[in-house]
């Protein structure tokens, strides 16, 4: 993974709160950083989760979320953290992200975040709003 497959970055600083007994950030906060990304990641491109998905009874569920430790970040680091959508179905969308240290190359960490569209209360699969999907098709 490449940091010019990715047109949308957040970026942030490590915390001393989030490194552990390694003086390097312990892993779940690598989730957190994900879900902060992929939400500037919507607000950068304009979307509203209240108009395409509470308006119309929707919702998104984790399904798969998986992170990729390639070298140790630690406190007070700037991160760049690269998000794009990596695939789109009927139900679900794909989240492909890419953590750099400020304005460098060298990957530290890589992630997927898949969500699938449902009903709440129904855990069951329902499709994508086509406004949605036309909405990040081109990212």
């Amino acid at each position: 993974m490449q940091r010019e497959e990715f047109t949308f970055f957040y970026s942030l600083r490590v915390r001393y709160a989030e490194v552990d007994a390694q003086a390097v950030v312990f892993n779940a906060h690598y989730l957190t950083y994900f879900d902060t990304a992929i939400t500037e990641f919507f607000r950068a491109t304009g979307y509203s989760y209240a108009d395409f998905f509470t308006a119309k009874g929707l919702d998104f569920h984790l399904i798969k979320a998986t992170v990729e430790y390639l070298k140790p970040i630690g406190f007070d680091t700037i991160l760049d953290i690269g998000v794009r959508v990596g695939r789109i179905g009927t139900s679900s969308v794909t989240f492909v992200l890419g953590v750099f240290a400020k304005d460098q190359s060298e990957l530290l960490s890589t992630g997927e975040i898949i969500w699938v569209c449902a009903k709440p209360g129904t855990h069951k699969s329902h499709p994508l709003p086509e406004e949605f999907v036309a909405l990040f098709k081109e990212k």
